[in-house]
């Protein structure tokens, strides 16, 4: 038996806000204060660190829940199920629902019952539960549905991972142009002859680094308002990344026994052009090889980091060659891996 991934889908909002949006921001630090560069200097800056030149924004009437399911329903479709035959849907996210303008976030019911109502599933040993695991929980979804397809718990299971980053960014804060909305879902099933999980690795560092990624008080605050919003202390999520993530990727090409050279593909999660180039060139360093032309597909650029949606996103995109410079033969060993709030890191080994 074989676990594959029989179809995907992405949803990507509309809204499409470039750096340009941001020239009039009123940045300041944590400490209250405004910045000595203006905002043309600031944003030439991120832009030529993380790659973004653009992203996109949730629709006002939509929500978190929304997107997993429209992702969802192109996923369905695509591998042409019924929905009647999925056996657990696992929603990755980190907020949950905030709707537009306003500071609550809405995790009752939980999405992936939202999104089991909205597909009209009348299934009720369709079991649906929300994994909070940072940007690598559509990872260790597809990890969770790996042990319950294995156990014989499952045949089918539908992973989403969707997050509103806007809904939750501080607008003073220059790192608040990171982030990004999207959606991406997958169906992974038991096969007999596609694709095939070979390894899987999850390490959580939550001593020093726990709050690395953490929810605080905004720049501009005054000592009233409690408003919280998504915060990071960048420089140590980024040397985190660079020394951690290639070590969890080498190991998990290790335990699946095959060699760097089949590595086709790196689908990495979308959080920081310089710092995904690092990981890739990092691993290959360790078994001694330069990383391949185009190993790494990336979208950063214009869809900015939609958190748990960036791994399945770029998946999906490069499936439904969205990515004409990039493509999937039968065969191909790929890599998914990810890395963020807990601090959680991850990595798949998978035959496509």
């Amino acid at each position: 038996m074989n676990i594959s991934f029989i179809g995907t889908g992405n949803y990507l909002p509309e809204i499409i806000q470039s750096n340009s949006r941001f020239e009039k921001s009123e940045f300041i630090d944590e400490n209250g204060k405004a910045f000595e560069a203006d905002n043309k200097e600031i944003i030439e800056k991120f832009q030529a660190i993380t790659g973004i030149e653009s992203r996109r924004y949730l629709e006002p009437h939509l929500n978190t829940s929304d997107m997993g399911f429209f992702a969802a329903q192109k996923a369905i479709e695509n591998a042409k199920i019924s929905a009647e035959k999925i056996d657990y849907i696992i929603f990755a996210h980190n907020f949950g629902d905030v709707r537009h303008g306003e500071i609550q976030t809405d995790l009752l019911p939980s999405l992936a019952s939202r999104v089991k109502n909205k597909l009209g599933i009348q299934n009720s040993k369709c079991v649906a539960y929300d994994m909070i695991f940072g940007c690598p929980g559509w990872v260790e979804g597809v990890i969770q549905a790996k042990a319950f397809i294995k156990s014989g718990m499952a045949k089918n299971c539908l992973v989403i991972g969707a997050e509103a980053l806007s809904r939750v960014v501080d607008i003073n804060d220059r790192d608040s142009m990171i982030f990004a909305d999207g959606a991406g879902a997958t169906i992974v099933s038991a096969t007999n002859d596609g694709g095939d999980i070979l390894a899987n690795v999850t390490t959580t560092l939550a001593n020093d680094e726990a709050y690395y990624l953490y929810f605080g008080k905004g720049n501009k605050a005054s000592n009233k308002d409690q408003t919280r919003y998504i915060k990071m202390l960048g420089r140590k999520v980024y040397e985190l990344a660079v020394v951690h993530v290639p070590s969890a990727m080498a190991e998990a090409i290790e335990q699946a026994g095959v060699s760097i050279s089949e590595v086709k593909k790196v689908f990495l999660h979308q959080a920081n052009e310089k710092m995904d180039e690092a990981m890739v060139k990092r691993l290959y360093r360790k078994f001694k090889a330069d990383a391949p032309e185009g190993v790494m597909p990336m979208n950063i650029k214009e869809v900015g980091n939609n958190s748990v949606a960036t791994v399945p996103v770029l998946f999906d995109m490069v499936r439904r060659k969205q990515m004409p410079e990039h493509e999937l033969k039968k065969g191909d060993v790929i890599l998914f891996a990810s890395v963020g709030a807990g601090m959680n890191l991850n990595c798949i080994v998978y035959r496509y």
